[in-house]
């Protein structure tokens, strides 16, 4: 898909917006060997990419981060370009949620971060050393992380479009906390077996109900996007450069 496709099908919503984004297989497994890098391909990436390009902030739980070993959230200059004709700034906001601190100051996606990423706690925790060097620590909540107060602050710091990349448990806090505005599923062609969770991974609710916004199949994945009931307002129009 070319950008103009994206836009279109992946558009920049009006309003504050939490998105989530996953890869499974067939069968729902959401990893193969640990990670969900094995799931995906050229199509899930640029599709990945573009996502990260147009959010402005990306929040990704630390189990994750250590997982998938994530580097420094950086743009390619087309990505860059994209963000400084939209007023925006260069970079979306790296934001790790750790109820643990449990985090390698060296790991790349902080020694090498383009802006201070935002580490988001819980009270108690106590942050290994050189963190703090390398990374805002916020505190909010007793016991786990707030995620509502979370958004909250990543709203009030002017970042209202909010992307997700997991890990399931975080996925299923936000599910719980009734936060998720728009979930970007990538179904791969895998039948993976084994004993890989879900997904979404968390407290028992009510089943919220979204409304399928797209469907492209390319590669034999099938990629879906579903949203929040009610119409659909986009801020940039479809033939953007």
């Amino acid at each position: 898909m070319i950008l103009e496709e994206l836009l279109e099908r992946y558009p920049r919503a009006a309003e504050p917006t939490l998105r989530v984004n996953f890869i499974a297989s067939i069968d729902g497994a959401v990893t193969v060997g640990g990670k969900s890098g094995a799931l995906g391909g050229p199509a899930d990436k640029r599709i990945f990419d573009f996502l990260r390009t147009t959010c402005d902030a990306l929040v990704v739980a630390a189990g994750t981060v250590r997982a998938e070993h994530y580097d420094a959230l950086r743009l390619d200059e087309a990505g860059r370009a994209w963000r400084r004709a939209r007023g925006l700034p260069e970079f979306p906001l790296m934001v790790v949620v750790s109820g643990s601190l449990d985090l390698d100051p060296d790991q790349l996606i902080f020694s090498d971060a383009p802006i201070r990423p935002l580490v988001v706690t819980r009270s108690g925790s106590t942050p290994p050393p050189g963190l703090a060097d390398v990374a805002e620590i916020l505190t909010l909540g007793d016991g786990e992380v707030d995620l509502a107060a979370m958004v909250a602050e990543l709203h009030r710091r002017g970042a209202t479009r909010v992307l997700c990349e997991g890990g399931p448990r975080l996925f299923g806090a936000l599910i719980a906390a009734d936060l998720v505005d728009e979930v970007c599923l990538t179904v791969s062609p895998l039948l993976t077996g084994g004993a890989a969770g879900r997904i979404a991974a968390g407290p028992e609710g009510p089943p919220r109900r979204m409304v399928l916004r797209g469907v492209v199949a390319e590669d034999d994945l099938l990629f879906l996007r579903y949203a929040r009931s009610g119409p659909q307002v986009v801020d940039n129009p479809v033939d953007d450069p």
